[in-house]
């Protein structure tokens, strides 16, 4: 029982340790894409960096994630938000856009390489439990964790990435209600994530995932 728990406890530091790994160059492709688009304000606060110490936030990057795996439910993090500015855009409703779709992308692209890489080794794995066996299992977990923060990343809910990209549609009234929607976005998402699925037997945002990332992620493995 002792090992079945350590091995639990291990394979949930591991899931901590590869989102954390694809959630820091999704922050700073945000950052990046918004210097690219005028504004410097990530670059001025020296947050155009891969450096997790930078970027790391002790609760959303290690507690809750930690938490979350070990309960046996969807894993997610977030790291300290880059800081960036709309006003300083060049164009603030098209380029706000695209920086928040950057971080999305970062993944897609994440999830691409590590696919890429998947592919290339797994020729050479002769089925036996060593080193690469290994390494093959967290290059697959790494794939199908970036398509799902790009997929989750997504949904329209203020402060995910996909309510930026719904924000600039609406009239300034609308904008503003809809950022006030970020104060109650965490008891929202514990409902849809463990809530509806547990009292209920009703799981979209799995059901959401299941048609989107994971579907991409098989395909880019060859699953």
């Amino acid at each position: 029982m002792l090992s079945l728990s350590l091995s639990r406890i291990l394979a949930s530091l591991a899931s901590v340790a590869l989102v954390m790994v694809a959630v820091i160059p999704h922050e700073v492709a945000h950052g990046w894409v918004a210097w690219k688009l005028g504004d410097p304000t990530a670059k001025e606060a020296g947050r155009l960096s891969l450096n997790p110490l930078k970027h790391l936030d002790p609760f959303g990057s290690v507690v809750l994630p930690l938490l979350m795996s070990l309960l046996g439910g969807p894993v997610f993090a977030y790291a300290k938000p880059v800081p960036y500015n709309p006003y300083r855009l060049r164009d603030e409703r098209r380029d706000e856009v695209l920086v928040a779709l950057a971080g999305p992308a970062c993944n897609l692209l994440e999830a691409l390489v590590s696919a890429i890489l998947f592919r290339a080794l797994f020729t050479q794995w002769g089925g036996a439990q060593d080193a690469l066996y290994w390494v093959l299992v967290a290059l697959s977990q790494f794939t199908y964790l970036n398509c799902g923060l790009a997929f989750f990343n997504l949904i329209p809910l203020p402060p995910l990435d996909g309510s930026k990209v719904i924000s600039p549609l609406l009239s300034a009234q609308g904008r503003e209600r809809y950022r006030m929607m970020q104060a109650y976005s965490m008891p929202v998402l514990i409902i849809l994530l463990y809530v509806l699925p547990s009292l209920a037997g009703i799981d979209p945002v799995s059901w959401y995932l299941d048609a989107t990332a994971y579907g991409l992620g098989g395909l880019l493995l060859g699953a």
